[in-house]
């Protein structure tokens, strides 16, 4: 957490939060939509690999569905960010974060109907591909922009070894040890929390997603300060 002049700045907790909603993704997108990632490319591009390679039980248009769709909520991202340079950051987060949550939302709505089972009808199962990995897309290159450390939402493999490395039997002294920690243990909470709403179909699951997203906007907005 930062504080300048005795006032708090919210960001860590709002990127916090959304690196929970990462964990629920995931859980989605690899429980629910057969063995993808919407949310973590690393994982998904090995997936298309092992896809292009012939590896069973793993889906070519699948995962490239979802690598496009991430692409192109990249790019999104990108040009709000471009378009809004002259914004305030907190008004920059806030359209970017309401942005992020209405395509979660619209994934909930668009996956009524949707039987995880039997992965059909495919229209659905492709919508929730599509509009999920759009989310995640535009959310990575907001976050990027920010470099906030340690913080990144979605990956955790140079936090883990920023934990590892700088830590007191490396030699280290432990910097953002906290901040660290709770990057890891959120996501952590956000993949159990997936895999248990999942039960109930994938629906739910994004809701809470797009709600989170959306509830962790709207205390940005409305907090007293924000660093700029």
């Amino acid at each position: 957490m930062t504080e300048e002049h005795g006032k708090f700045d919210p960001l860590p907790v709002v990127l916090l939060v959304l690196t929970g909603v990462t964990g629920l993704v995931d859980a989605i997108s690899f429980l629910g939509l057969g063995r993808i990632f919407t949310a973590n490319m690393t994982g998904n591009v090995v997936f298309l690999g092992f896809a292009l390679a012939g590896a069973p039980g793993v889906s070519t248009s699948r995962s490239l569905t979802s690598l496009l769709a991430f692409l192109m909520g990249a790019a999104l991202g990108g040009r709000l960010g471009e378009s809004m340079a002259a914004a305030s950051r907190r008004r920059w987060l806030v359209t970017g974060g309401i942005s992020e949550a209405a395509l979660l939302l619209a994934a909930a709505l668009g996956s009524r109907g949707f039987d995880i089972g039997s992965a059909s009808p495919p229209s659905r199962l492709y919508a929730v591909i599509v509009l999920t990995a759009m989310a995640m897309g535009l959310r990575n290159a907001t976050v990027r922009r920010l470099a906030v450390p340690d913080l990144t939402t979605t990956v955790l493999t140079l936090t883990l070894t920023g934990v590892a490395a700088d830590s007191s039997v490396a030699g280290g002294n432990n910097p953002r040890i906290v901040r660290r920690i709770a990057s890891v243990g959120s996501m952590l909470a956000g993949a159990a929390i997936g895999t248990l709403l999942l039960q109930r179909g994938l629906a739910l699951p994004l809701a809470v997603s797009g709600v989170c997203v959306l509830a962790a906007t709207a205390a940005h907005g409305a907090a007293p300060y924000t660093k700029v």
